[in-house]
């Protein structure tokens, strides 16, 4: 039988991991919102799917759930300020967003004007998982930006890659 890790040593292990940043938006009936996360990545590309887990006692897990859309927009080094806005250091969700500049897309989510890539979603199914919502969208637009560094997230801090220089013998 497996042994039981606990909560500490999973988060300890899961900082060991490097991830980019993002930050998630949507923007609809239930209204405007948005928040940082790490845990994003692609399903499939037939169709283009992604997902993203959002915590379920989030304030905001409701509007996104309702809007039944979001927007992925995948951060540069330059956007450190904003990620931490958005991972709750400013509360205001009008003060988060008069810090950049967006665009609105196809399916009415904000999208971040200088981010590397933005992913227009509708989501498609939900599952929760523990304490997170793993929201699966359908990708219905992309639009290419910045080609800026990426801002990753690993030992507990932001940080940008750095060139490993040339593989082979």
């Amino acid at each position: 039988m497996a042994t039981q890790i606990s909560k500490a040593d999973f988060r300890d292990a899961m900082a060991r991991v490097c991830a980019p940043v993002n930050i998630v938006t949507t923007d609809g009936p239930a209204g405007r919102g948005g928040f940082t996360a790490t845990a994003m990545c692609s399903v499939s590309d037939e169709p283009p799917t992604l997902l993203v887990c959002m915590n379920g006692r989030s304030t905001q897990a409701a509007m996104f759930l309702s809007n039944r859309r979001f927007c992925v927009n995948v951060l540069t080094h330059d956007h450190m300020h904003l990620a931490g806005k958005f991972a709750g250091a400013t509360r205001d969700m009008e003060a988060r967003y008069s810090a950049a500049r967006w665009q609105t897309l196809t399916s009415g989510t904000p999208a971040l004007s200088d981010a590397i890539v933005n992913f227009d979603c509708e989501i498609e199914d939900v599952h929760i998982v523990g304490t997170h919502n793993v929201m699966i969208g359908r990708v219905i637009d992309v639009r290419h930006g910045s080609g800026g560094s990426a801002l990753l997230y690993v030992d507990r801090n932001y940080t940008q890659p750095t060139r490993l220089g040339s593989f082979g013998g």
